[in-house]
């Protein structure tokens, strides 16, 4: 029997990237493009520039299909999963009537404003996406939270006027649930991408949701932690609860099903990337000497760096939350004994201390112990930060073979959407593998609660009287 293919699109927030596996789960090849600098003319605007989300996907899919060791006839069917809280405004044709809104621009938080003639449909980033790869005008429900007219409980539009707000039913893309097909590539599409024509195309999710489904986040009692720009934990559930406060209610890449998801991390692994640049030119020299990436470098440094990291302690506020805008980043306890690798480690224990509390907080909303931890992202590929969080929360906690998991999370939704396999739990059984678990250091672990409990906890209550003052000074 001849094998099959499955295409992940993972169109995230840094990059596109276009991965292809076997039906096994295994990756045969890839491609990837960096997405170019946001555009922030003033503040609150954050536009991704030109067709910066076709063009990237375009040479992803090239530089996929260039590396793609079989026949292009049998990548059976493409799954499609792009960032979520953006808003695209399209002309009638459906091409883009302006740049795309990133999450961060502060636009998307409030309901959509008429303003340009020219938007004749609004929608995600997977509805333009998708109308790119098929012509059609059809979108997954499941990347519609934040600021549009959708009943959470039957994943439909809401047509209620004023629910609607300035936007009417004819602005909006018809609703498919995942694993449901939104269509077939196009000529034009497979002109342009590479990507094989008349293959389907499949609606997943919002990209948390994939990457949750990619990992294998379906048992309860255990917490995903993403690593990614926006870090935040989720956990399923197949309720949809109203009015919580340490999580709300996100939806799932499975039918009607839910991820509950922490409160989170603005700006979280771009911290490292921030302390990265901020040693500059000699670090990448030093690690190059040495044979490895910067992050293996300060990853090898790091590891001699003691639980705690001396006392030098991270807040991670670089970009501040909307309710306390006054807040900055914040490095404090500095002494003679440190340096680059402390304020590394002291940049990935913030990472743990804060997640934990934020899923700690979660979990007894939610009246669910915690017993297994799994984290994905780039960043799970750092044996210290996986063993810093097996440390701080004090569960066995594990890393995937595909770290990068929600590009699997899509090709997923395509193996279950053509019957490859007959349930998402029967497809993630095949398709996800455990690549290692870290288990507690107990001597660790104790030194993390003291640290958590005593200090860090309730660090920002002490720290929010200064940025305050600060804030009326500094702008």
């Amino acid at each position: 029997m001849t094998k099959k293919y499955i295409m992940g699109i993972d169109g995230g927030s840094q990059s596109s990237k276009v991965v292809i596996f076997d039906l096994d789960g295994d990756i045969v090849c890839e491609g990837k493009c960096a997405l170019q600098p946001m555009h922030m003319q003033e503040p609150g605007v954050v536009e991704h520039p030109n067709d910066d989300l076709w063009d990237s996907l375009i040479v992803a899919s090239k530089e996929a299909m260039d590396y793609f060791p079989g026949n292009k006839e049998d990548i059976i069917g493409l799954g499609l999963c792009t960032i979520r809280f953006c808003r695209a405004l399209l002309k009638r044709d459906g091409s883009l009537a302006e740049p795309v809104l990133s999450w961060m621009d502060a636009r998307v938080s409030k309901p959509y404003e008429h303003v340009n003639p020219e938007v004749a449909y609004v929608t995600t980033t997977s509805g333009y996406i998708t109308h790119r790869l098929t012509g059609n005008f059809v979108d997954t429900a499941a990347n519609y939270q934040g600021q549009w007219p959708i009943d959470t409980d039957t994943w439909e539009w809401d047509e209620n006027p004023d629910v609607m707000q300035q936007l009417s039913r004819e602005m909006l893309f018809d609703l498919k649930m995942p694993g449901d097909v939104l269509g077939t590539v196009t000529k034009a599409a497979a002109d342009a991408t590479g990507i094989p024509e008349g293959i389907p195309v499949i609606a997943t999710a919002n990209d948390k949701a994939v990457e949750a489904l990619g990992s294998g986040l379906l048992a309860e009692k255990t917490a995903l932690v993403s690593l990614g720009t926006y870090i935040a934990a989720m956990m399923p559930g197949l309720e949809n609860p109203r009015d919580t406060t340490a999580f709300w209610t996100n939806f799932a890449s499975t039918p009607h099903q839910y991820l509950y998801e922490s409160n989170g991390i603005r700006r979280g692994m771009w911290t490292v990337s921030w302390l990265k640049e901020l040693l500059g030119d000699d670090i990448m020299l030093k690690a190059h000497q040495d044979g490895h990436s910067v992050e293996e470098f300060l990853n090898r440094e790091a590891q001699h760096v003691p639980a705690g990291s001396d006392g030098l302690m991270t807040v991670l506020d670089w970009l501040a939350p909307s309710d306390a805008p006054y807040r900055k980043g914040i490095m404090i306890g500095f002494d003679a004994r440190h340096g680059r690798a402390h304020m590394y480690r002291s940049i990935l224990e913030a990472i743990a201390l804060t997640m934990k509390n934020r899923v700690d907080d979660m979990c007894a909303e939610l009246g669910v112990p915690l017993e297994n931890l799994i984290i994905s992202g780039g960043g799970s590929n750092s044996t210290l930060l996986m063993q810093i969080f097996a440390d701080v929360f004090g569960v066995p906690t594990l890393r995937t073979e595909v770290n990068g998991s929600a590009s699997l999370g899509a090709a997923i939704c395509v193996a279950v959407a053509l019957g490859i396999y007959p349930t998402y739990e029967a497809a993630t059984h095949k398709m996800v593998r455990t690549r290692d678990q870290f288990q507690p250091n107990q001597e660790n672990q104790t030194l993390y609660h003291r640290i958590n409990q005593e200090v860090y906890k309730d660090i920002t209550k002490s720290t929010d009287t200064i940025l305050k003052k600060a804030a009326g000074i500094f702008q």
